[in-house]
């Protein structure tokens, strides 16, 4: 809906899930940023900002104004190779980008980040379970092996979710039907997998992106009501936004490359609010141990940012919240009001 609204018209624009900033190619990015390029006021918010790499915090800055991605690469980073995913922070640059950084941008994940009282914002413990199924005979796909393999190639990924895909829905059914009573939403990726899924677990609900939007609002909110026990849906579908801190059981019958969309759909139930434990089960093949080393990878630089920022935004923003005071001019009266009669009623 964007190209309905002139941005001359507007003041100040606030960007909320902003990492759909993330893609450098992205033609909903460049559009974003070339209508508000001239926008005074800008806010940017997001829980990922940079889900895939550090560099793409450039698109964050260039939609600020603050600098373009391509002065940020070249000022505090290096090109190892022939691909852009290949950029990596200099090593003298490291202090330097960080604090570049926070001044026009800060990371909070409680109160205590600033030195307040942050008991009430501490969420209950969330318990990460994997669970991995064997594959048939060795098998990547349509080839043999003597050892078991770990598929490398996307190909050889998709493969590999194939084969196992009976067995991981399989294996979903079963954890689900130790806890009957309680609400599960079951993640998936693939229009199969939710139809296996469909298939053994009957009383289940799912919501698929071919379904009519009066019907996908329904069936969300009825699952937020607890009117719906079993819910099984796409990230791409349900993993922003949506409030279910009515449940604190997940279930990722696979997993894709993207840590964001994993990180958003496992926050859908993690969250404020939440009075339960959260058990997410992460169900994938022998075979996908390329899938979680890259998700884990990604989680790690999440990680890593958000503690680097959290460290040199401290002090600025402790100084400039901290910093700040209520004017007020003491009044000292010296001359005795008088009431007219005329105000003075009967």
């Amino acid at each position: 809906m964007l190209s309905h609204f002139d941005a001359s018209a507007y003041g100040g624009v606030v960007l909320d899930e902003s990492s759909i900033l993330k893609c450098f190619t992205g033609k909903i990015r460049t559009e974003i940023i070339e209508m508000f390029n001239q926008t005074p006021y800008k806010l940017s918010c997001t829980a990922t900002p940079a889900p895939n790499d550090f560099m793409e915090l450039g698109n964050q800055s260039e939609f600020l104004g603050v600098m373009t991605r391509t002065e940020m690469l070249s000022t505090y980073f290096i090109h190892d190779g022939g691909e852009t995913s290949e950029w990596r922070l200099k090593g003298h640059a490291q202090d330097k980008f960080w604090e570049w950084l926070a001044t026009w941008a800060c990371v909070l994940t409680n109160p205590a980040d600033l030195g307040y009282d942050g008991s009430d914002y501490i969420l209950p413990s969330l318990n990460t379970i994997q669970h991995t199924v064997k594959y048939a005979e060795n098998m990547i796909g349509d080839n043999y092996s003597l050892f078991a393999g770990v598929a490398q190639t996307l190909n050889d990924r998709r493969a590999a979710r194939r084969n196992s895909l009976t067995d991981r829905c399989q294996l979903a059914a079963d954890l689900i039907a130790e806890k009957p009573d309680e609400q599960w939403v079951i993640w998936c990726d693939l229009n199969s997998e939710a139809d296996e899924l469909q298939r053994i677990i009957p009383e289940a609900v799912e919501v698929r992106g071919t379904d009519e939007p009066d019907y996908k609002v329904t069936m969300l909110n009825n699952f937020a009501l607890g009117k719906v026990r079993y819910l099984i849906t796409k990230g791409t579908i349900a993993g922003m936004g949506l409030n279910w801190q009515n449940c604190h059981n997940e279930i990722f019958v696979g997993l894709s490359d993207s840590f964001e969309l994993m990180y958003q759909s496992i926050r859908r139930c993690w969250r404020f609010g939440q009075e339960h434990p959260v058990d997410v089960h992460i169900i994938t093949s022998e075979a996908e141990g390329a899938v979680k080393d890259n998700v884990e990878r990604k989680e790690k630089q999440a990680a890593l940012m958000v503690k680097e920022m959290v460290a040199h935004t401290k002090e600025i923003l402790e100084e400039e919240i901290r910093g700040t005071a209520r004017i007020s001019i003491p009044y000292n009266p010296q001359i005795e009001m008088e009431i007219p009669e005329w105000l003075v009623s009967a």
